[in-house]
């Protein structure tokens, strides 16, 4: 449906794919306003373009005489933002065309110059938004639904209700809803990349080549490590001080090595009957070699691959690469809470039960003198829950299953 009729989707087809709504002036006094009605809130830092606040604005406003294509400009003198309602306060021309684009990455339809532009990603972020809720919602959902005289919980501050709404999220965010993040990185000469802000745990590491694809990075393990300290030693082996009494912290002797290692000298790759030198003969402990490229019979499968390494400084916050991967560019996967920025703060509708299901368990289980039959009730509808939301979540579909079961992605006609 193009226009709102009572359901659900409270946006037009222009709001949603186009991020963009049009009035026209009706009154053309000083103080007319317009509601915007988007699902994302305006975000209002100033008027002028001028202004260094300007660019805050997650919008801009056109305006036309006639609402022709082409013909709308930006609009730069005085207006004012209160929630979603924008005032102007000049009048305006009855019957001048008025239209509030939120940022997109393609700029929008309107500005006469590529300056005039609404370029961002407001509306980018807004898409799929059908497919969840936010947490403001499911909290006052759960408080008409469960929460009152004669309902499960007679009574709870709603503070404790936001506690354990987010907590779930946070369980959930782990291994249910899997709340991967990616960043696009590259890694500099130092061999190393800073972990985003709100990183917890690695997914996948791969770099890229020049045709897009991703080339799997594996996990060093023990292979070598980023010693957590440091201490500065003095001749006899005993670590020195500084005037606060504080051990002095050196860098590490064994990240510098491994940085300056040769990758060949692990994988195999660097068989060579003319570069064979002591260090290599040493290392595959021959003496001697004169055979062919290779010999990688009977190589530890750790390492057998030429993607390289990484391996975690939680020293530093940091995660550092093999020596081969220097000016690589690299995909970080990894996983947030769910909590750390507005938009992570979203449940798919698919886990909405589930939450519930956690937060009457979470409630009531922390509570004394309750019976513990329902206690026990409340703990297997959770993990009841629980289970169906990651078989929803999982997304198998059968037609890949059957094409996995037919020769690894081959299709087998019959």
């Amino acid at each position: 449906m193009p226009i709102p009729n009572g359901g659900l989707i409270t946006e037009t087809n222009q709001q949603y794919y186009e991020g963009a709504q049009g009035f026209v002036s009706q009154t053309g006094v000083a103080g007319e306003f317009f509601n915007a009605t988007f699902n994302t809130d305006l975000i209002f830092g100033s008027f002028d373009p001028a202004v260094i606040n300007y660019a805050l604005n997650n919008f801009k406003i056109y305006t036309s005489a006639n609402g022709f294509p082409g013909t709308y400009a930006e609009y730069t003198l005085a207006y004012t933002v209160i929630g979603n309602r924008i005032t102007f306060t000049a009048a305006l021309t009855a019957g001048t065309y008025i239209v509030i684009q939120l940022k997109i990455l393609t700029g929008g339809q309107y500005g006469l110059t590529e300056a005039e532009k609404a370029f961002g990603q407001t509306v980018e972020d807004n898409y799929q938004s059908y497919a969840y809720n936010n947490l403001g919602d499911i909290i006052n959902n759960f408080l008409i639904a469960y929460v009152g005289s004669g309902k499960l919980i007679p009574s709870v501050k709603r503070t404790d209700v936001i506690f354990h709404a987010k907590r779930g999220l946070q369980e959930f965010s782990y291994d249910t809803l899997k709340s991967i993040r990616s960043a696009e990185l590259d890694i500099d000469p130092s061999l190393n990349v800073i972990l985003p802000q709100d990183y917890v745990n690695y997914v996948a590491v791969s770099w890229i080549d020049g045709q897009g694809v991703k080339r799997p990075i594996y996990p060093a393990n023990n292979l070598t490590i980023s010693p957590f300290s440091t201490p500065l030693q003095d001749k006899a082996g005993v670590p020195t001080q500084d005037n606060f009494g504080d051990n002095l912290e050196g860098t590490s002797i064994t990240e510098e090595r491994w940085k300056s290692a040769n990758d060949n000298l692990l994988n195999g790759t660097g068989l060579n009957n003319n570069g064979l030198n002591d260090e290599f003969a040493a290392f595959i402990n021959i003496n001697g070699f004169s055979g062919n490229w290779g010999r990688q019979y009977g190589i530890d499968p750790q390492l057998a691959q030429t993607n390289g390494w990484f391996n975690m400084n939680e020293r530093e916050g940091k995660m550092s690469f093999s020596s081969n991967l220097a000016g690589k560019l690299i995909v970080l996967e990894y996983i947030s809470d769910g909590l750390a920025y507005e938009l992570d703060t979203r449940i798919p509708k698919m886990a909405e039960e589930a939450l519930y299901a956690y937060m009457k368990y979470a409630i009531l289980s922390s509570r004394i003198n309750q019976p513990e039959y329902i206690i026990q009730r409340l703990k297997k509808e959770k993990r009841a829950t629980l289970r169906n939301t990651k078989i929803r979540l999982s997304n198998i579909k059968l037609e890949e299953i059957v094409q996995v079961m037919r020769g690894k992605s081959k299709w087998i006609k019959h």
